[in-house]
């Protein structure tokens, strides 16, 4: 394309000169379709390369502003229609997560009940070490002032039974489960 176009058409640098004067006019006209101001502005962009290249087939005699606005509003809708497809998959995708939620949340529960049956297995000793530990939020120096004995026991007192408790649970899951 030449510098200059025949007298129906608009020259490069014309284009040029109606596009900058017309840009922030376009640019909000985007804003209203695409909220977001930095997508507004690659619309914008898309927007003008569409324009730039179908400028032969604008009238000189026309506003330009409005003829500017259709490729703008077309390049809008591609968007806007490709977010719709994105969204959609974001949609599946929270679906998913929220199954998965639900399974796990069923899963806890169930380990929850485990844990409550293991904790009225266990001895008299460690489990009321368990419930001042962990119910009563006792420390460590504390339980050891309660129970009379050192603070390296209670702390080996409370591995011990947590890894009774956890083996005990994984047994019910497994019976459970058939396994």
């Amino acid at each position: 394309m030449g510098e200059e176009s025949p007298d129906n058409s608009c020259s490069q640098k014309e284009f040029i000169r109606l596009f900058l004067e017309s840009e922030r006019e376009l640019l909000r006209y985007v804003m209203v379709l695409v909220p977001n101001a930095t997508d507004a502005r690659d619309v914008l962009q898309e927007a003008a390369v569409a324009l730039w290249e179908k400028i032969d087939q604008y009238d000189p005699a026309k506003p330009f502003v409005p003829w500017a606005c259709r490729f703008a509003l077309n390049e809008a809708r591609m968007f806007l229609r490709t977010q719709a497809r994105r969204n959609r998959l974001a949609d599946d995708v929270v679906d998913l997560l929220e199954a998965e939620r639900i399974e796990a949340a069923d899963r806890l529960d169930r380990r929850r009940e485990f844990l409550r049956e293991c904790l009225g297995e266990l001895p008299a000793r460690q489990a009321e070490v368990v419930r001042a530990h962990y119910f009563e939020e006792l420390s460590v120096p504390e339980l050891s002032a309660r129970f009379g004995r050192s603070v390296e026991a209670i702390y080996k007192s409370i591995q011990r039974t947590r890894k009774m408790l956890h083996e005990c649970i994984e047994r019910k899951i497994n019976l459970e489960a058939g396994i």
